[in-house]
């Protein structure tokens, strides 16, 4: 809930260059534990995405993106499987996974959800060009964002 404190309150009028926007408040989702039920995770989801619309007067942007978003979560998690499979208590997030895992997990998701809030955002121009490049430094933007966040304030795991 802090991250979605942070997005209404700090990155609200954030944009690098007029095309990079920063979705933070995606992270929370992003690493919800692998065994939640997908009716739940779509429930939170968009519970979450009709909070932030709330504050930012979208209208339903956000909650039809991030329910996109929650619903082909599963899917993905099922595409970049790891091989020896995932524990179900696992959380996939950068210090359970690793880098490289994470990068290929989120910014696929990430992408698709800037796709689909920016397509609905620009519905009526339908600016191609204009909605792949927000989509594709939306997201690289957020993804970093994301990747330091974990790294400063989650708490890492210790090997042996």
């Amino acid at each position: 809930m802090a991250l979605g404190a942070v997005q209404i309150f700090l990155l609200k009028n954030l944009a690098l260059f007029g095309v990079a926007f920063c979705f933070i408040y995606l992270l929370p989702i992003l690493i919800l534990p692998i065994s939640i039920r997908p009716t739940s995770l779509l429930l939170i989801s968009f519970i979450f995405g009709l909070v932030i619309d709330v504050f930012y007067d979208t209208l339903g942007l956000h909650s039809a993106a991030v329910a996109v978003f929650a619903f082909l979560r599963p899917f993905w998690l099922k595409a970049v499987r790891t091989s020896g499979g995932y524990d179900d208590t696992n959380s996939p997030s950068l210090q359970e996974m690793g880098v490289v895992w994470f990068i290929s997990y989120a910014l696929p998701l990430i992408f698709v959800f800037c796709l689909v809030f920016f397509i609905a955002d620009q519905w009526g121009t339908v600016n191609w060009l204009n909605i792949l490049n927000k989509s594709l430094f939306s997201s690289i933007f957020t993804l970093l964002l994301a990747i330091i966040v974990q790294l400063l304030f989650f708490k890492r795991r210790r090997g042996i």
